[in-house]
């Protein structure tokens, strides 16, 4: 995080909280999923409180601070319990007499920024796929790549999965020197394979960035985040697909429970989708063979009818 917010240990946690200010403080763990989804939203506020006197912005690492985190502070606190966006806990601090407002302009960002506290934490986490690109404030390329890369995190915000982030140079050269990175922008790829990083190389437009990343982490988006035509489909499953529908009788049921045993080593979305293979595998079962048919021309129907409605 940035400067900006205050980063509160054993030491100076009661010399900073609770004396002639308010205090908001965040307690989280380097490795708590929701927390490093918060990181930009509490950066961005505690930049638009850095000039307030009468309020400090903090940070407790839990991991590290424990007896800290377990006593809450010297003063009784006020839980936090509204949206994660900077808008809102901004809203929440002022309420303390303070009237500060987001900067205009100022939009929510889907990029995690990483640095020297959080980087391993995020970047090694081994179900994650994790796109790193390493920037300056002053690379007149990475200014350049910056609404890019803020759009590719966009499409992928709703994967679970993979994680956009970024880091400063400047401020993280260990980091940097660590993985070789020498111009700027570097993107390297953290996939859950590949905690060694992998250097992209290729063009560095929205439509190329996509492609990568749906080619390395298994993904189906398009450029507007939606999900194209592959979404859904699991190539592994394919083979045991063409024998049940080829199976009778017994025999099908036998293949059916291949098919669970092949699911049941799925992880992460390609889990959830091998449970709909199982779903549909089942429904065959129970409603005969000629349910797949069936059902398509039903969902056909339901398409045509939302279609001649929007006309």
């Amino acid at each position: 995080m940035a400067a900006d917010v205050i980063v509160l240990t054993e030491e100076n946690f009661h010399k900073e909280v609770g004396q002639d200010k308010g205090a908001l403080v965040e307690f989280y763990a380097p490795w708590c999923g929701h927390c490093k989804k918060l990181a930009p939203e509490y950066e961005k506020l505690g930049e638009s409180f850095k000039k307030a006197k009468s309020v400090l912005i903090g940070k407790v690492d839990c991991d590290e601070h424990k007896s800290v985190c377990s006593k809450y502070g010297s003063l009784e606190p006020k839980k936090y319990e509204g949206p994660r966006t900077a808008e809102a806990l901004t809203e929440f601090v002022n309420r303390g007499g303070t009237n500060v407002k987001i900067p205009s302009g100022s939009v929510a960002s889907n990029v995690v920024v990483l640095n020297a506290d959080n980087f391993d934490a995020v970047v090694l986490d081994k179900t994650k796929d994790v796109l790193v690109e390493f920037y300056a404030p002053w690379c007149g390329h990475c200014k350049s790549l910056a609404p890019t890369y803020e759009k590719v995190a966009t499409v992928f915000k709703m994967e679970e999965d993979i994680i956009i982030a970024d880091l400063d140079v400047d401020k993280n050269r260990g980091i940097s020197e660590k993985y070789e990175v020498c111009g700027l922008p570097t993107l390297k790829l953290f996939s859950k394979g590949n905690k060694a990083g992998e250097d992209y190389n290729g063009d560095r437009d929205l439509d190329d960035l996509v492609n990568f990343i749906n080619e390395k982490c298994g993904t189906n988006r398009d450029a507007k985040g939606q999900l194209n035509s592959k979404s859904g489909i699991l190539s592994s499953l394919d083979a045991s697909v063409q024998e049940f529908l080829a199976a009778r009788g017994d025999e099908k049921k036998i293949v059916f429970s291949k098919i669970e045993e092949e699911v049941q080593k799925l992880k992460g979305s390609t889990s959830r989708y091998g449970k709909i293979y199982l779903k549909a595998a089942k429904s065959c079962l129970e409603k005969g063979a000629d349910y797949p048919k069936k059902e398509v021309e039903r969902l056909q129907r339901i398409l045509d009818q939302v279609h001649s409605s929007s006309i």
